[in-house]
């Protein structure tokens, strides 16, 4: 079925499914490994079924974002779509995978010290908020996102700069792992508070920019009547309001959780948003 758009020369359908082997390859490479990792697994490591889901639930996210229609939107026709695209790269994916990854199945990684050392700078509350705002704003200067745009290698490239960013980003919140633990509930807060203001501050310049800042979006065939100036201000507010809501959200989530138990100050980095069985 075929959705009749705007424009006569611009139409998207919704269920022609354009596959890329990139993508496909990766996911399998991923499945394969948890699936390998679960399956040599000690008598004392389980892996609910809660679990499985979430890290399945994180996959589906990964290939319904860069397949198909969603992946042609943002590609071929709109910078709010490439929004939205990005949006559940970051903020959608990240708690899903790290929740789906039991602790027992990373800590083999952590037996050597030099990597164990390194994670533990990596997963830093301080060093987390850096390398996602940095790599998130760097992406959205004209010449870096233009220069995706025009190069798929690149695309990749960008693609996967912002998810590894992300599961950073979302660590101190969703870690698995109490060798890298979560921070408390009152820095999770703090830290939930302070992520949402990078983004906006780059979503302010893509909504108040006065002219096109990604010119492969102007010669796109118009559809859904979205001039280009329209569709980058809707996009910069894409990112500025779903994306901030979801870190007040999670300070509300984290502020209920703490209130409700009533437990000290270190228990957030032990208990919280859990898909399953430790």
């Amino acid at each position: 079925m075929a959705l009749a758009l705007l424009h006569p020369s611009a139409t998207l359908d919704w269920w022609a499914w354009s596959i890329h082997p990139s993508t496909v390859l990766g996911l399998a490479v991923l499945a394969a490994a948890y699936e390998w990792r679960a399956n040599r697994r000690a008598q004392n490591e389980s892996l609910g079924v809660g679990r499985r889901l979430s890290f399945l639930a994180a996959l589906l996210v990964i290939f319904v974002s860069l397949n198909g229609p969603i992946h042609d939107l943002s590609d071929v026709y709109l910078f709010s779509g490439h929004m939205v695209q990005h949006l559940l790269l970051t903020l959608a994916m990240p708690p899903l995978l790290i929740g789906g990854v039991p602790g027992w199945m990373l800590r083999p990684i952590l037996r050597k010290s030099v990597v164990a050392a390194g994670a533990r700078w990596l997963t830093r509350p301080v060093t987390c908020f850096v390398i996602f705002n940095v790599v998130i704003a760097a992406w959205h200067l004209p010449a870096l996102y233009n220069a995706a745009m025009a190069d798929h290698g690149v695309h990749i490239f960008e693609h996967l700069m912002f998810m590894s960013a992300a599961v950073l980003m979302w660590w101190p919140l969703t870690s698995q792992l109490p060798e890298l633990p979560r921070l408390p509930y009152p820095g999770q807060m703090l830290y939930c508070f302070l992520m949402s203001i990078p983004m906006s501050i780059v979503a302010v310049y893509i909504v108040m920019a006065d002219h096109i800042l990604y010119p492969s979006y102007s010669a796109a065939p118009r559809i859904w009547g979205l001039s280009p100036m329209d569709d980058q201000m809707l996009g910069g507010l894409i990112m500025w309001v779903p994306g901030g809501l979801i870190f007040i959200i999670m300070m509300s989530v984290v502020f209920f959780k703490w209130a409700a138990r009533g437990e000290d100050h270190s228990a957030g980095a032990q208990v919280d948003w859990k898909p399953g069985t430790a």
